[in-house]
């Protein structure tokens, strides 16, 4: 059998059924580098993802969703078992390198104020400049090449609006919601239903029934957050399908040297699990996207690409009444692909102790996004510093050696 692993190695490349698409001519971007944001949203859970599995803090903190098995990477970092037939491959290839401490320096704790910022990639404090967003500036500074950049989102999102003509890939939906299960929702009624049937007639019958009330519209609460903070994305569930779809177009229009996705549904407050459980099936679809984008893409062309996996923010530290997790603030980004200096935790790093977290609760930012995709941004594009802080405003780049 030949894996991918080996196909990688070989330099052998799969071939693709014909793509269906009539979009754009124009020739060029054979030769460029090829960068590709994924946007993880709603806040996923970074420490989840990348596993402090030598800090005891960590254990102590989250006594039913640690993740006591990680595919160890180093003497303090590994990867949750769920993401080990997927990433695993690209970390022993050296195509993959993770930033923990990773986020932005603006605290909030909304979705969508948070994902606004990340995207418009602006300095925190005052108001933000809703002209552009960071890609779009990029692409200025990379010549503003029209459709040199397209978007496989619902609609186009904040960071690659502004000056330069971007080309939107709309995705269908369907009948599934980013965080929605309705079969999953309609067995929690049932069995609440049920319970409140057992007590009928009984003393406590009332006291019963408020209490399975009062956590229905809880439940509906947080169902309703976590659809409203992933605005349409695509839930982990089809991004397999979708990363075929994205690699095979990008594939055959080498000009698209810039391309954005997000993905919904990572608003973990309750019943997050551990090894097993809901957060693990969304990484575990999460990397097997991944895997299938550089399959479709092949060896010649994942060469030239990079990938950067992102979040708004990332979740608490310990683990709340419900064996979830809240928002929070520091997390862990992703840098994948065949340019890759991989194989290695990079950026700042500090003790995980007791009090030593952001507001005694969240994990602390030490690698602002901003700086590290710049330094990144210039190794990749050999962008100028002046460049640079056109994309990124008052951001002082760090290269980390990423590239």
């Amino acid at each position: 059998m030949i894996t991918r692993r080996a196909i990688l190695k070989s330099g052998i490349a799969l071939a693709g059924s014909a793509a269906p698409w009539h979009l754009w001519a124009a020739p060029g971007g054979q030769h460029q580098p090829r960068l590709l944001m994924v946007f993880l949203r709603g806040a996923y859970d970074g420490l989840s993802a990348l596993v402090p599995y030598a800090d005891s803090y960590y254990f102590e903190a989250r006594p039913t969703i640690a993740i006591r098995a990680p595919l160890r990477l180093d003497a303090r970092w590994g990867l949750h078992p769920a993401l080990a037939g997927s990433l695993g491959s690209f970390w022993e290839s050296g195509q993959l390198a993770m930033v923990p401490f990773a986020g932005t320096d603006f605290v909030s704790r909304s979705h969508f104020q948070a994902q606004d910022w990340v995207e418009y990639g602006q300095p925190s404090g005052g108001s933000i400049d809703t002209r552009s967003g960071f890609l779009n500036r990029l692409l200025v500074q990379l010549g503003g090449q029209p459709q040199g950049a397209v978007s496989f989102t619902s609609t186009l999102p904040h960071a690659l609006r502004g000056p330069v003509m971007v080309a939107n890939a709309r995705v269908p939906r369907g009948a599934v919601n980013a965080g929605r299960n309705p079969s999953m929702r309609g067995s929690q009624l049932a069995f609440q239903d049920l319970a409140a049937s057992m007590y009928a007639g009984h003393a406590t019958e009332d006291l019963v029934r408020e209490g399975l009330g009062l956590r229905r519209e809880i439940s509906m609460d947080l169902q309703n957050e976590m659809m409203a903070a992933s605005r349409d994305a695509l839930p982990a569930s089809g991004f397999a399908q979708e990363a075929v779809r994205v690699a095979r177009l990008m594939r055959e229009r080498p000009q698209h040297t810039l391309g954005f996705v997000d993905v919904g549904g990572w608003d973990t407050h309750a019943n997050q699990g551990n090894e097993t459980g809901a957060l693990a099936n969304r990484l575990r679809e999460l990397g097997e996207g991944l895997q299938a984008l550089a399959d479709g893409l092949g060896p010649t062309e994942w060469t030239r690409t990079v990938v950067v996996v992102i979040s708004e923010f990332g979740r608490t530290f310990r683990e709340n009444g419900t064996r979830g997790t809240d928002h929070g603030h520091g997390t862990a980004m992703w840098v994948l692909g065949g340019q890759v200096r991989g194989g290695r935790v990079v950026g700042d790093q500090a003790p995980i102790a007791a009090g030593r977290l952001h507001q005694d609760r969240d994990l602390p930012v030490l690698n602002e996004y901003r700086s590290v995709l710049g330094g990144m941004m210039q190794r990749l594009y050999g962008l100028s510093l002046q460049a640079t802080a056109q994309v990124f405003p008052a951001a002082a780049p760090r290269d980390l050696g990423l590239i």
